[in-house]
């Protein structure tokens, strides 16, 4: 229910229903009229709406005052058991709900999903509906929980209602509360993309790597559900990456199942390990491999080689790879145009079968590297594919490390035995690359 409700199709006579309509419109001279003329006060509708109902989700204060001049029923539950006192909560009507209980609505009721007027006013982020709340009446529970075992403060936090968070918060609430599913805010407020609740959350204090019912932390959640702001704030906290759930997956395996390729690339900066297996014994390159996740595999096969390369120089005073922001997308650079058009040539035209194999173990591609990008399959010339995206690849680290590409190619086609094509493509990539002769991108 996230609008004023809507007058339907009903049972209503055509008198009771003019006095409904009438209550929604704040008709005062109308519902006298009608209340002359002998009208049904109490009648309700095939959704067990009466007149109140309509008043008070609409605000009309006029209209509530008529209505409990007559001594119509307070508590009348509709069909998903909400009553008038319910509704004025969660639409924010003050007034209104302060008219009800001065008149003996039952502060404590619930609709069927076990709301009340506490949660109904902190899900929609009704903060002056809260205090009066909190301040004025007794027997509220603070922490009390509904059908799904969530307070207040879940809600809240699940909605992105900041400034009750803050009331809640301030009001002494308990944090920690799990629901049904295991989720606790943090949980909810990452879900549904949330980012200033959850940094809200972070700044209490509170354990963001708190497992749920599927033994997936915030940042689990965050992923599946797309949202990069979200997992950018997790990260800046500093959270454990190769966190696993029940089917033993990271944030990365679910990014990669997912083709999430902006959340991997924050994940692959951070650095993780990127040998671990979830229970079907696959790695998070092999599930980006098995989606057909191109793009992704290439990233983590460019972040694997740069793990490796980082760690082998951790001894060395060299800053060389910090001289370009560092990336693991495809690169479009102009500085790079032109070489990696001498490598298109080279990949579509000029390597044989497996001669793009034998340049990945030249340069140290793995076995799990090759099996990974050549499980995309683009015809019957698919090795070309395979050969141009482990050049482009290969480069990468090349560039990373501040190398000079043309020397490295010149020196891998030399080392797998192809020096006449060595000799060929370091013209072509010495050339000046404005020459009208060049390769180029297709």
């Amino acid at each position: 229910m996230e609008e004023q409700p809507t007058l339907e199709q009903d049972c209503l006579l055509p008198l009771e229903r003019q006095f409904h309509e009438a209550a929604r419109r704040n008709n005062i001279g109308r519902m006298k009229e009608l209340i002359g003329m002998g009208v049904n006060i109490r009648a309700k509708n095939n959704m067990g709406r009466t007149a109140l109902h309509w008043a008070s989700g609409a605000g009309h204060e006029q209209a509530v005052r008529l209505l409990l001049e007559y001594e119509v029923s307070v508590d009348d539950k509709d069909k998903f058991g909400m009553n008038a006192l319910l509704l004025s909560a969660w639409f924010g009507h003050l007034r209104i709900l302060q008219l009800l209980v001065n008149s003996g609505a039952k502060i404590n009721c619930e609709d069927k999903n076990g709301l009340n007027i506490l949660h109904c006013a902190a899900q929609r982020g009704h903060v002056h509906v809260l205090e009066f709340i909190m301040e004025d009446l007794e027997d509220v529970h603070l922490d009390r929980i509904d059908k799904l075992d969530r307070t207040a403060f879940h809600l809240a936090a699940a909605h992105g209602q900041l400034d009750t968070l803050d009331f809640l918060i301030g009001f002494g609430c308990d944090h920690g509360i799990k629901d049904k599913e295991g989720n606790t805010a943090l949980h909810l407020a990452a879900k549904n993309g949330h980012s200033s609740v959850l940094q809200r959350i972070i700044e209490l204090g509170l354990d963001l790597e708190e497992k749920n019912g599927q033994n997936a932390s915030p940042i689990h959640t965050a992923v599946l559900n797309n949202f990069p702001s979200v997992v950018r704030l997790l990260i800046e906290a500093e959270i454990d990456l190769d966190v696993t759930d029940n089917r033993q997956q990271t944030p990365l395996h679910i990014a990669a199942e997912n083709a999430r390729q902006d959340i991997a690339e924050m994940i692959l900066l951070a650095g993780v390990n990127l040998n671990l297996t979830d229970k079907q014994g696959k790695t998070s390159l092999d599930v980006a491999a098995r989606g057909n996740h191109i793009s992704l595999v290439d990233m983590i096969i460019k972040a694997d080689r740069f793990y490796k390369w980082e760690q082998d120089n951790l001894r060395t005073d060299s800053d060389s790879w910090a001289v370009k922001p560092l990336t693991f997308k495809q690169d479009h650079g102009v500085e790079t145009q032109h070489i990696r058009s001498v490598m298109w040539c080279l990949a579509t035209k000029y390597l044989k079968h497996n001669d793009w194999k034998k340049l990945a173990h030249h340069w140290k591609f793995t076995d799990a590297h090759i099996r990974a990008i050549e499980q995309q399959w683009a015809g019957t010339k698919s090795y070309r594919e395979h050969g141009h995206r482990m050049l482009l690849i290969w480069l990468h680290g090349v560039i990373m490390a501040a190398e000079n590409p043309n020397k490295g190619l010149y020196e891998g086609l030399v080392g797998i035995g192809r020096r006449d094509l060595a000799e060929s493509i370091r013209k072509k990539a010495n050339a000046d690359s404005s020459s009208s002769k060049k390769c180029t991108m297709m």
